[in-house]
Order: structure tokens, then sequence, then C-alpha cells
């Protein structure tokens, strides 16, 4: 539902993924080296005020339940109610799920790319626009947005097939 008036600072905590990846050219690899939000924020010229904050850089893949407590204790901590984390896709939902149990009353969205920022073809751009209006709008939870839309984190699951996040509906309890 969406707040008029909506105001204040958005915080955005970095953890990594695809999001943030170079090609290593001596190694031959993807690898990380600086986050690439800064520039991201000012080639799409955002008015936003915010907060960038790298908590680590992982890919999701690799990423433990002490990196995702490490996250959860960030957004819980952080003086922001709206926050944006920058994530692997592969486990987005895993990170999202543990905010969902782990922080109350603030408005978390994790975004992520399917394609490093730094190949040029990316969607990491317009989502990481996206989750910054989503984090502006949105009622407190916890959602993932990608490619436009935002998930609510138990509506949501990555199809590894044909590369988009899609809604799944939501679970119902026996009664």
């Amino acid at each position: 539902m969406w707040k008029e008036g909506v105001t204040g600072m958005v915080a955005i905590f970095v953890t990594g993924g695809t999001f943030d990846k170079t090609y290593d050219e001596i190694a031959g690899r993807l690898a990380f080296a600086e986050s690439h939000l800064h520039e991201m924020l000012r080639l799409g010229r955002s008015q936003v005020e915010v907060s960038v904050r790298t908590l680590m850089m992982v890919d999701s893949l690799e990423m433990t339940e002490v990196d995702r407590a490490l996250i959860v204790t960030a957004c819980g901590q952080a003086s922001e109610q709206r926050i944006v984390v920058t994530h692997g896709t592969d486990t987005m939902v895993e990170t999202a799920a543990a905010l969902a149990a782990g922080v109350a009353g603030k408005t978390i969205v994790l975004t992520g790319a399917m394609v490093p920022y730094a190949f040029g073809s990316s969607d990491g751009l317009f989502n990481l626009g996206s989750a910054l209006s989503f984090a502006q709008v949105l009622e407190p939870g916890v959602y993932v947005a990608m490619n436009g839309r935002a998930f609510p984190w138990d509506q949501v699951r990555k199809n590894r097939s044909t590369g988009i996040f899609e809604p799944i509906p939501p679970a119902h309890s026996g009664s």
C-alpha cells in the first residue's frame, strides 16, 4: 500500500552477489572488488537520501548462517526504518526468511542482479532503482524486488530455468 509523504533516509546494505561481481582477467573468473553502488546511484541520478554500508562481498551460494545473522543484526540495529539489501539471487529468499524472523517493524527490500553490473547489460541498475522505490512506499515487512516487481518474501521463488523471480501462492495454515 502506498504511503503519501514518506520521508527519511533509506539504508542500503551491500552483501555482494552477482550485483557487484567483476571479471578478473588474470584468474579468468568472476570476483569481487569494490561495490558499484555509489556509481549506480550517480548514473541513475537518484535523489533518494541513502546511507550505504558494505557488510560483506560474497557470492550468496557461499553465504553462511553467520553471514545471515550479521545481515539480520545490521538491519535490526539500523536507525533507518526503510532498508534495501543487495544480495545474490541464489539464496536471496533464505536471507529474506531470516530477516522476517529476526526484524520487525521495518520495510526491508532485497534485490540483486542476474548479470553483473560491470558487464553493461545488467538488470542491476533497474533493480536497484525499483528496490529503492519499493522501500519508500511498501508497508513494513520483508520483500524481494526483481525486474520491477516486489514480492512478499514468502511468496516468491527464483525460477532457475527462466532466470526470473516468480510468485508462489502464500502458505496456508491448516485449521
